[in-house]
Order: structure tokens, then C-alpha cells, then sequence
């Protein structure tokens, strides 16, 4: 599904789900946009029939990033293009040292809401990804990342301190307070990257809006988040790593090791304790380090596994997540974003494996 077309006249028909109990027979692109009103030149429409959702969402995806750091155009471009062709039309780029608004300009192309670079300690992260500081320099780093992206910033929250040998919190309490109540007088929101147990408490206190991955979360945190309202995108398909990795880091650093094996044994038992709790949770995939992209359908699935209904699930990558990000579903006007399957998603999720047609932007490809 590598080719477009121009946009023209669309019905949509079949069973299309505004909602996850709104079903209409029908809808209408014209010029791009969704319209629930039967058009002048209707007779000439191109007609899609199948089980129509909005565009998949990847709310943690890195778009112009692979293992070793930012990536040429091309490169990115063949990123957005493998998202887009399984469904994934919105992505949080949750960090990413490549410029890439250019895609702002692609029709066929997905949408992007920046993160900007991710923000790390100094040697405290993988190389070439992130702004590398001391805790004095977070605010003015929260800052600039806060103008340059799209209503976001990322933090690094923990990763591997070299001296402890295991996972250890990056960032003092008050420094991280300072950060978010500025990213917040600035119009975004903050989220961080966290394994690991120890950060997870000051970051909700301090006001953080999302953590990624959230394996770290416990018996004594997920009440926390839940008050506190904060989101999680626990990016099971990336989760399902750390065995490997932990044997790569058996030899020099066992207690880290350990302890990453530890938060894979319970992965899904984290997940189903923050879903029952109340916490909003959604769907990333964490593509573009050393993970593939157009994984969105995978992560669907890891989600139901954890013991997320699949309804909940379905919303967590649809309509949950576009209304989270503050983007559109199919309503009057909205750009015309969507995906067609030969089946229900709502029976079985892992319809969303196989769409029949992609639309972006009133496009049709393929």
C-alpha cells in the first residue's frame, strides 16, 4: 500500500465506528474532510465498504530515530510510510533528535505530535539520542524542548547508573518539580521514560502528566497515579526485550540484570493493576530505537493479553487516545483519517493485523 491517490469524493460504507457504540451505515469525505451529509456529486463517489475505525494511534513511537541516533529523510520517510500502511495515522513521537516537520508537508504521510529530544543525565542514556545534562540545566532544556514541539516534552527518568550497576532515578526532586510546573506554564505536557520503581512517586508529585513503559509501578504507586491522573503508554512490545537484554548484561551488571527480568516476569500483572485502578492507559510501541515500526496492531494485542477488555484496548490505540491527544475521530469536518478491516475489530482485535484500506487525509492507499 505504497501508492495515493489524489483525494476525491469518498463513501464510506459498511459499518463505521465513530465510537466504540456509535456505528453509522455511512459517511462522506469530501475535499479531505469527513461530512455525514450526502454531497452534490454523490453518484461519482469512490465507494470503501468494510468495518471503518479512525486512524490508529501510536502514542509512543520514534519517527527519524534508529539504535544509533538520528536518521536520513529517506530513512524516516520509509518509518512513517511502514506506520502509516499498518494503520497508524497519528503518532506521538515520543523523542527524536532528527527534524522532522518536513512530514508536516506530505499528505500521505501520518501525523506527527512532537516530543522534541528526549532530556537525559549526563551519560545516562543511550548515545546520540538525548540532550545530555546536569539537573541545573533541566528547567532551561524543559523549556526550549517545550517551544519546539508539538505539546510535549520527554524526560528520561531512569536508566542504568553505571556506579550502582542497576536502574536508579536521574533526577532530584526539586529539579523535576521545576521542570514540569514550567513545561506546564508553557502549554505542554510532560512524560518520562521510566523502568524502574524508585522515580516513579516524585514524578507523580511533582505534576508529570504520562510515564512510558511504567514497569516500575507497585502496590504503593499505581494508587498515586490514579489520583493524580497520570497516563501510562506501557509499551509491552518493547517490554518483551528484556529477557534479552538482561542476558546481554548478565556478566558486567547482574543486579540490573535481575531486576529487568523482574519487571518482565510481572509486565502484565503491572498493567492490569493500573487499568483496574482507574489509569488511563494507551497504546506505543516505542518503534525506531531497535524496534521495527508498524507494530501498533502487536501492541493492541499484548494489551488484551495483559487483561485490558478488548473494547478498552481498541479505544487505547481510536478514539480514547485521539481525544487524549486533542485530535479528531470521524466527526463533522475532522480529516478524513481512517481504516477499513474485512472483519469486526471490536470481536477481535487482532483484525487490526490486516486493514483492508487506508485513508489519510481523503487519500485512499493502495
Amino acid at each position: 500500500m505504497s501508492d495515493h491517490e489524489p483525494a476525491r469524493t469518498l463513501r464510506i460504507t459498511g459499518r463505521v465506528l465513530l465510537g466504540p457504540d456509535d456505528v453509522r451505515d455511512e459517511v462522506w469525505a469530501v475535499g479531505g474532510r469527513i461530512t455525514h451529509e450526502r454531497p452534490p456529486g454523490a453518484d461519482d463517489a469512490l465507494t470503501l465498504t468494510g468495518w471503518a475505525l479512525p486512524g490508529l494511534v501510536d502514542a509512543h513511537c520514534h519517527v527519524g530515530l534508529d539504535k544509533h541516533g538520528p536518521v536520513d529523510a529517506a530513512t524516516a520517510e520509509a518509518q512513517a510510510l511502514t506506520d502509516r500502511d499498518a494503520g497508524a495515522l497519528l503518532v506521538r513521537d515520543a523523542g527524536s533528535p532528527s527534524d522532522t516537520r518536513w512530514i508536516d508537508d506530505r499528505e500521505d504521510l501520518p501525523k506527527i505530535i512532537r516530543a522534541g529530544r528526549h532530556i537525559a543525565r549526563t551519560r545516562r542514556y543511550i548515545r546520540n539520542y538525548a540532550h545530555e545534562i546536569e539537573p541545573g540545566d533541566l528547567v532551561a532544556h524543559v523549556a526550549r524542548e517545550a517551544r519546539r514541539g508539538d505539546g510535549w516534552v520527554k524526560l528520561v527518568g531512569d536508566w542504568i547508573d553505571r556506579d550502582a550497576g542497576d536502574l536508579t532515578a536521574c533526577w532530584p526532586r526539586g529539579e523535576v518539580e521545576a521542570a514540569i510546573a514550567e513545561a506546564h506554564r508553557l502549554g505542554a505536557r510532560v512524560t518520562a521514560h521510566c523502568f524502574a520503581e524508585d522515580s516513579l512517586r516524585d514524578l507523580a508529585e511533582a505534576g508529570i502528566d504520562c510515564v512510558e513503559h511504567a514497569t516500575g509501578l507497585t502496590e504503593d504507586t499505581v494508587p498515586l497515579f490514579a489520583e493524580r491522573g497520570v497516563a501510562i503508554v506501557p509499551t509491552l512490545v518493547n517490554i518483551a526485550t528484556f529477557p534479552g537484554l538482561a542476558a546481554d548484561g548478565e556478566a558486567k551488571f547482574p543486579r540490573w540484570s535481575a531486576h529487568m527480568r523482574r519487571l518482565h516476569a510481572r509486565r502484565y500483572d503491572t498493567v492490569r493493576a493500573a487499568y483496574d485502578a482507574g489509569i488511563e492507559v494507551y497504546v506505543g510501541t516505542d518503534a525506531g530505537g531497535s524496534l521495527a515500526h508498524g507494530l501498533v496492531a502487536a501492541e493492541v494485542a499484548e494489551l488484551v493479553k495483559a487483561g485490558i477488555p478488548p473494547l478498552e484496548a481498541l479505544s487505547a490505540t481510536t478514539w480514547g487516545a485521539r481525544r487524549w491527544l486533542g485530535r479528531p475521530v470521524l466527526e463533522e469536518g475532522a480529516p478524513a483519517d481512517l481504516v477499513l478491516y474485512d472483519e469486526d475489530p471490536r470481536a477481535d482485535v487482532r483484525v487490526l493485523a490486516g486493514p483492508r484500506r487506508v485513508v489519510l487525509n481523503g487519500r485512499v492507499i493502495g
